[in-house]
């Protein structure tokens, strides 16, 4: 790759650093989008054991990309997110990566398609881990940063894309815990 286009790559890639979500991390600052698909990456690495059949490396960049389409957009909370504008962040970023060299632009495009179709098992893993890794964030977050919405969510987010695997449900079933743990603790 031509070293200004990777620049210009980057470039776009660096705005994950600056857009925040709506979680906080556990030193009381907003997380970055770029935390988060960091961590699921870091999360992809330590179960690549429980599922011998994966090609984990490709999990992990599924991870990596996957919301990067919120460089142009921003991110928006699940619970705010609309169909429209779904639309619009897959618009943008699917003419970002079109202007990639013919390499990247393929694998890019592959990797978005298996991530949205969801019919393989690295797709499964890095879907469970984007919805997971979220739910473990607002745990070591503040709950005074909390929504009141996100008490049910905090057990509901996720619980649908773990199924297909024993191990991601019982991480959720760990996770789950500490969310009761959290929750009792606080109430006291």
């Amino acid at each position: 790759m031509r070293p200004d286009k990777l620049l210009e790559i980057l470039s776009v890639c660096e705005k994950l650093k600056c857009n925040t979500r709506h979680c906080y991390t556990s030193s009381g600052r907003q997380e970055s989008v770029a935390e988060h698909s960091w961590r699921m990456a870091v999360m992809a690495m330590l179960v690549g054991d429980e599922f011998p059949e994966a090609d984990i490396s490709k999990v992990i960049r599924m991870c990596l990309i996957h919301d990067l389409g919120e460089a142009f957009t921003g991110d928006i909370p699940t619970f705010e997110k609309t169909s429209s504008d779904t639309k619009v962040e897959e618009t943008v970023l699917n003419d970002w990566i079109s202007s990639f060299p013919e390499a990247e632009r393929d694998e890019w495009t592959n990797l978005f398609e298996e991530m949205n179709s969801q019919k393989t098992v690295e797709a499964k893993i890095y879907k469970a881990i984007d919805k997971l890794e979220a739910v473990i964030q607002h745990n070591e977050s503040d709950i005074s940063t909390w929504l009141p919405l996100e008490y049910d969510l905090q057990y509901t987010y996720g619980k649908e894309q773990v199924k297909f695997s024993d191990y991601m449900l019982s991480l959720k079933e760990e996770i789950d815990r500490v969310t009761t743990d959290k929750i009792a603790s606080n109430r006291d």
